[in-house]
């Protein structure tokens, strides 16, 4: 079976969020704050709302290709 390019992007897809979790020490850091947060909480916040858009694109381009 060969590999498609949407199977190749939904695979990037759902990496990038695993890669950016595990370097922590890229992110592991007070300022700059955001509205008195560390910079360290914001920052997972955001990659949560990102990891969620990220994974949906996943969801959405492996349902479209089968």
């Amino acid at each position: 079976m060969a590999v498609r390019g949407w199977q190749v992007a939904a695979a990037v897809f759902l990496l990038i969020p695993f890669v950016v979790y595990l370097s922590v020490p890229s992110y592991n850091m007070v300022d700059p704050k955001f509205y008195g947060l560390p910079f360290f909480y914001w920052y997972q916040t955001l990659w949560l709302v990102l990891s969620g858009i990220l994974f949906g694109l996943a969801a959405w381009l492996i349902n479209r290709g089968e």
